[in-house]
């Protein structure tokens, strides 16, 4: 086993759970679909195919900056002479009656991703990662990623990473205690803060998308205070960090 460690940054991200087609949601945090859709895409997997590949991997989300909550009003279809389309293939009917949605959006959001799994599988995501066969994003399409994206391919304990090496792209308020919250499965100690998402793909198949549930527990951890940075010493600081690979 061995890991991968991810930063996940952009002007917009969006993790739906339950989203339906007018009403579309994101959670606070990177969901168990969203980072498996942002693998299988770099992969060139597609759409549909089995997803049993990413069965054995273990993700841990760091918030470094929990962003800005933005919904947008959206409208489509108005004129469309085949109609709107519907999730199952079928087209509603045609007209002048445009179709509104409202989709949420984490504006300005980073997060630090631990990814765990066997090392040969790993390795062929990070080199996927470095040399996509289709662009990733971050939950959609519309949501491409900043660069960095793979900051350490093959670390031993990307977890301890986050907690001891990984600078949060943060300021400390005075007195702001220096931590983090962390988006673990499965915690032993985290009374109080578990939570179930929906979010484990079976299928991405266009026209038969399946999730089954997850438990999840969201922990707030003391980080070494030198790891909250900003402006060019967090630049400075990220970049030492990944030529340690080299």
């Amino acid at each position: 086993m061995s890991g991968l460690v991810l930063r996940l940054a952009g002007p917009l991200q969006s993790w739906g759970e339950h989203s339906v087609f007018a009403q579309r949601d994101s959670l606070r945090f990177p969901t168990r679909s969203g980072l498996i859709g942002l693998l299988a895409c770099a992969e060139g997997l597609p759409r549909g195919a089995p997803l049993a590949r990413y069965d054995a991997l273990r993700f841990t989300v760091r918030i470094d900056r929990p962003g800005v909550r933005m919904v947008d009003f959206h409208t489509i279809g108005g004129g469309m002479p085949k109609g709107v389309p519907r999730p199952d293939g079928t087209q509603r009917p045609g007209g002048p009656n445009a179709m509104v949605t409202r989709r949420q959006y984490l504006a300005d959001a980073v997060f630090t991703v631990a990814v765990e799994g066997p090392t040969d599988r790993l390795a062929e995501i990070a080199e996927a990662l470095r040399n996509p066969r289709w662009h990733p994003y971050l939950g959609r399409r519309s949501c491409p990623p900043d660069q960095p994206l793979l900051l350490r391919a093959d670390v031993a304990d990307p977890v301890g990473e986050l907690h001891t090496r990984v600078p949060v792209a943060r300021r400390l308020r005075e007195q702001e205690p220096p931590e983090a919250e962390f988006v673990v499965e499965d915690h032993p100690d985290a009374a109080g803060a578990v939570t179930e998402v929906a979010d484990v793909p079976l299928s991405f198949n266009r026209y038969d998308r399946r999730y089954r549930t997850r438990t999840v527990s969201i922990v707030s951890r003391s980080l070494p205070k030198e790891l909250f940075v900003t402006g060019e010493r967090f630049w400075e600081r990220l970049v030492a960090y990944m030529e340690e690979e080299r």
